[in-house]
């Protein structure tokens, strides 16, 4: 495959990236995006909006680079790279008893969940989508539908409810799911006309402290830095993976009673340690506390409401770690009538118009998802960009600082960028020639594998995973030495 020409400007993404950034242009030449649009077979600018918001995270690494060096690095990212990030999976091999490498399918249960959780017709004439991925909250809209978990017993289930009916019972129920709308139906909603009135990242100061001093003898932009990750399935530990990748300690707190996604983990959790802590419990919730107290960011990926119902809200936060920086990752953002609504890349999907545009492109006659979690890996590289925001500021100013990022949000960002001709023929995939030099080999719990790298690039610390995916609950609940 011949590279692809690279577009005359950068994409308006990073414009819009750029103005968030609140800073001096960068100097010409420092920033360059290779290639375009169509990858993935859809309509949508994906991997130009997914290269514009990592070639950003490069800007805001070298922010935090010229801060502690004096110096500033050549940003690099291109466009098929970037691209094919947001589909991990498919370049995830795995050495095989012949001692070469083959591909690691998805599970069972992944591989049914897609089944399942597609755009249905309902009574009305208008179409949803019902999300039944994780035994628990697939169990909530079964109990909702009052059917089996088949593609035939959804179908019928949910033509038997009007689809703003449906949606308010799933809501009630505290699971997850959203009607079909068009694009401009949502930006009609009051939960879009919230968002639309946001921007994508936010980046708030919270309250007054001291800015801290830089560690010295920087190897990484953020070395030095510990990251608390509090996040599963997928956009919040793939802003954790990018944090890890720019140098910082990232440990992953989760629980061995929180259900996973086991590929999810294994593609998003490279360069993080992994530790166990239940939040319920008394003695481990005082281990939290001890964490935060010495963390600079916190990563929350909570259904709205629920750190705070564990015993760490905002202000507790505060007090433990006046200058932190706490990011939310959520669906539908922090205000509006669906802020405490929790939901997932599909969900994100269905209702602000990507489902209905997509089908319509490709003739269809029915809602389709885009086969890609763009939402997902663009919220997380939008997180991790709110992020190296704050900490700059931090170190400015002072203080600390609230980051708040959601999938319906990046897709309102995707869906801003323009439509592309042509992509009933793109490749959708890397070739092997092409995928070659973006490969990292490592040996993990998961045996000896290949899988895509990172797709940022500055020319003088790349990022890199300087560990291997861990085993969950491998590692102690403890910061390494800075």
């Amino acid at each position: 495959m011949q590279p692809p020409a690279a577009p005359p400007t950068a994409p308006r993404a990073f414009d819009e990236m750029m103005t968030l950034r609140g800073r001096d242009a960068v100097a010409g030449g420092e920033v360059s995006i290779a290639g375009h649009d169509p990858f993935h077979p859809t309509p949508f600018r994906v991997g130009e909006t997914t290269a514009a918001v990592l070639a950003a995270v490069g800007v805001a690494a070298n922010d935090i680079w010229q801060m502690r060096t004096g110096r500033r690095q050549q940003v690099t990212v291109d466009v098929r790279h970037a691209a094919a990030t947001v589909r991990t999976v498919d370049y995830t091999r795995a050495r095989d008893a012949a001692g070469g490498f083959e591909h690691v399918p998805i599970p069972p249960a992944m591989a049914h969940m897609l089944t399942v959780t597609q755009p249905w017709p309902t009574r009305d004439g208008r179409w949803f989508l019902p999300h039944l991925n994780l035994p628990h909250l697939s169990r909530r809209v079964l109990d909702v539908l009052q059917c089996d978990s088949t593609p035939d017993a959804v179908r019928a289930a949910v033509a038997q409810w009007d689809a703003d009916a449906l949606e308010d019972a799933i809501a009630a129920a505290r699971a997850c799911g959203g009607k079909i709308r068009t694009r401009e139906e949502w930006l009609a909603h009051p939960q879009g006309r919230y968002l639309a009135s946001r921007p994508v990242v936010e980046v708030d100061r919270s309250g007054d402290a001291p800015a801290p001093a830089w560690t010295p003898h920087a190897a990484q932009p953020l070395a030095g830095i510990r990251v608390l990750d509090l996040t599963r399935i997928l956009a919040g530990p793939v802003a954790g993976r990018t944090l890890a990748e720019l140098g910082a300690d990232v440990l992953m707190v989760t629980a061995p009673h929180l259900p996973q996604t086991p590929e999810h983990v294994r593609d998003t959790s490279h360069g993080k340690r992994s530790c166990f802590l239940d939040l319920r419990q008394a003695d481990d919730a005082r281990r939290m506390r001890a964490l935060i107290a010495e963390a600079d960011v916190l990563v929350d990926g909570y259904r709205p409401g629920r750190l705070a119902a564990l015993g760490f809200d905002d202000a507790t936060l505060r007090r433990l770690r006046p200058d932190l920086v706490h990011v939310s990752v959520s669906c539908f953002g922090a205000g509006g009538p669906w802020a405490d609504r929790a939901g997932w890349e599909q969900v994100a999907q269905a209702v602000t118009g990507v489902c209905e545009t997509q089908g319509r492109a490709l003739g269809a006659g029915q809602p389709r998802l885009v086969f890609a979690p763009v939402c997902d890996y663009t919220t997380g590289y939008l997180a991790a960009y709110g992020t190296l925001l704050a900490l700059a500021r931090r170190a400015g100013t002072g203080g600390g600082y609230r980051v708040r990022t959601a999938l319906a949000g990046a897709a309102m960002l995707v869906q801003r960028q323009g439509m592309v001709e042509g992509f009933a023929a793109a490749p959708g995939r890397l070739d092997e020639d092409t995928l070659r030099p973006w490969l990292v080999q490592e040996s993990s719990v998961y045996g000896e594998l290949r899988t895509l790298g990172p797709a940022l690039g500055l020319s003088e610390t790349p990022p890199r995973w300087q560990r291997p995916t861990p085993r969950l609950g491998g590692d102690a609940a403890a910061w390494l030495a800075r």
